[in-house]
């Protein structure tokens, strides 16, 4: 495993966490409720886990998760805001940009993807597990869902911006599609070693970007 300090969004990268992941505003019953449900929807999906189960597992009653919650929809936003603001946490967390190249901070995210993977289990980017479920853009979680990845591409394009400037744009979607590609490698275990293949990918990208400055 490399040990290269893990990059947040740079300071041209768009705004914080949408939650505050240790989310404070919980009472105790909904904490149980939002970590038992987030447990079992990374574990066995969305549609497969249902508010029975989730109360039952929880401890609480489905009155309980119903007052606290509103709906099973709701649940699922929840889950995905604060997986979601938990990983930008995590980068922010593992990074010193004093210490880190332009390039190294790009390819720093390859490294925090490719950890954050194994301390979750390999099951694969929580975000396109759910899309896989959750296509209806009416849904209430889709908005949590491309967010994710519109600030992903923007954390992307404002790393890229620092190596290369005039090609930033083309840098950064080039950046995003490794990264993603090496999420759902990884997750279905498709061939070993797919964060390393994109990073060293990434790599050779950005040595060009730089030699045709």
């Amino acid at each position: 495993m490399r040990t290269t300090p893990k990059p947040p969004a740079p300071a041209s990268t768009p705004a914080p966490a949408l939650v505050d992941p240790e989310r404070p505003d919980l009472t105790p019953a909904a904490r149980r409720v939002l970590d038992t449900a987030s447990r079992l929807f990374y574990e066995r999906g969305i549609h497969a886990v249902g508010v029975d189960l989730i109360a039952s597992e929880a401890g609480v009653t489905k009155k309980t998760l119903y007052d606290r919650f509103g709906s099973k929809e709701q649940i699922v936003v929840d889950y995905l805001a604060t997986r979601d603001a938990r990983w930008r946490a995590y980068l922010a967390a593992h990074h010193d940009p004093g210490e880190l190249s332009p390039t190294e901070r790009v390819l720093a995210v390859f490294d925090a993807s490719e950890e954050w993977m194994r301390q979750n289990s390999g099951k694969g980017c929580s975000m396109v597990n759910a899309h896989a479920e959750i296509s209806d853009r009416a849904h209430p979680a889709y908005a949590v869902i491309a967010g994710q990845k519109q600030w992903m591409l923007e954390l992307f394009t404002g790393l890229a911006r620092d190596v290369s400037p005039d090609a930033a744009r083309e840098l950064g979607r080039s950046l995003m599609l490794l990264h993603e590609g090496a999420l759902v490698s990884d997750g279905l275990d498709v061939f070993p070693d797919a964060f390393g293949r994109a990073r060293r990918l990434a790599a050779f990208l950005l040595s060009a970007a730089r030699e045709v400055r």
